[in-house]
């Protein structure tokens, strides 16, 4: 009887050690994260690394507007720990059908597991007036393409890595780290390495964005040492180039381009014959040199205008994995700063 009792005694003890070391044991399964965009996409899986497992709703290559709700979307949300979203309405044709044919309440609006990427972001083309379709396919809260500022990845890369933390605090410091690097490597190639090297990236952004940087620089005598992203597109500052959609606002605003015209008589509306006479007469009058478009709209328009003209036509797109070249959010960038800097230079 003895025996008996001191052998569950020792059950009993083992037993209790090894629930304390399954308790304890640090969570191996990766916390899983859907995106609408493969922008989101690769900037999550930056900071999330080996901890995660990222899946995007759109593909790169699509207009990210016009997004259907499958049901293997649905079936995807259904098994997410974290929702990220472009927000600003660009999923509003889609977002809420995924969401509620998911049944997973850890995803919806107001959860932690719901992120709105644009809540920290600088936005562009916020009206002033009421929105009506009169106008086109304009956002009531702005422009929703702010992820073609590398400033905004910055940002959207802090929000992404604190909600990670925030559910997965055992791995914060990873995300932190991987924050760290996916915010030097942006930094080095807006500014250049030696630039940030020297100064520090987030002084170099302050600057940037208080428009002082060039005159800090040049009151150091280390304008010569500017590369990246911003070097190349210096020269092209004040260029005027054409847009076919209201997607490139971001983008020529950060490298001081000025959008001459639209082939889109407003957003969302296809060019008529009489819109594209007048775009063509601004073109000339102007002497635009690019017409800077999508691969996910026809060429049709943006040929038309080019011969007339002698513009070149660029075709960008403004998603990760949208061209081959584009197979995450720097190299997308990269892309387009190649692209453009090299038509506009002839």
């Amino acid at each position: 009887m003895k025996y008996v009792m001191i052998r569950r005694t020792i059950l009993v003890m083992l037993l209790v050690v090894a629930i304390r070391d399954v308790s304890a044991a640090p969570k191996t399964e990766k916390l899983r994260i859907v995106t609408t965009t493969t922008d989101l996409k690769s900037i999550a899986q930056a900071i999330g690394g080996e901890k995660v497992a990222v899946s995007s709703i759109a593909t790169g290559y699509e207009n990210p507007h016009y997004v259907q709700a499958k049901p293997s979307f649905m079936m995807l949300a259904r098994k997410a720990d974290l929702w990220i979203r472009v927000g600003l309405e660009l999923e509003i044709g889609y977002e809420e059908l995924i969401i509620d044919g998911s049944r997973n309440r850890a995803i919806r609006i107001g959860k932690p597991g719901h992120l709105d990427a644009s809540e920290k972001v600088l936005r562009l083309e916020v009206p002033k007036t009421k929105v009506t379709r009169e106008l086109g396919d304009v956002h009531p809260q702005g422009n929703p393409h702010y992820w073609l500022d590398p400033l905004n990845a910055r940002i959207v890369a802090g929000s992404i890595t604190k909600r990670l933390a925030k559910l997965s605090p055992e791995n914060a410091k990873a995300f932190e780290k991987n924050l760290t690097a996916f915010q030097k490597a942006l930094d080095e190639r807006m500014f250049g390495v030696k630039l940030v090297e020297k100064i520090g990236g987030g002084k170099l952004w302050a600057m940037e964005l208080k428009g002082t940087l060039d005159e800090y620089l040049a009151a150091r005598k280390l304008t010569g040492e500017l590369g990246g992203w911003l070097a190349v597109m210096r020269p092209l500052k004040g260029s005027k180039i054409i847009t076919h959609h209201r997607s490139w606002s971001y983008f020529v605003n950060r490298f001081g381009l000025i959008v001459a015209a639209e082939l889109e008589p407003k957003p969302g509306v296809p060019p008529s014959g009489a819109h594209l006479l007048k775009v063509m007469k601004l073109a000339k009058a102007r002497s635009v040199g690019v017409i800077l478009m999508e691969p996910a709209y026809s060429r049709k328009a943006a040929d038309l205008v080019a011969r007339k003209t002698g513009a070149a036509v660029v075709v960008c797109a403004i998603s990760v994995n949208g061209q081959k070249e584009a197979a995450d959010y720097l190299t997308l960038i990269d892309m387009i700063i190649n692209r453009v800097s090299k038509a506009a230079g002839k």
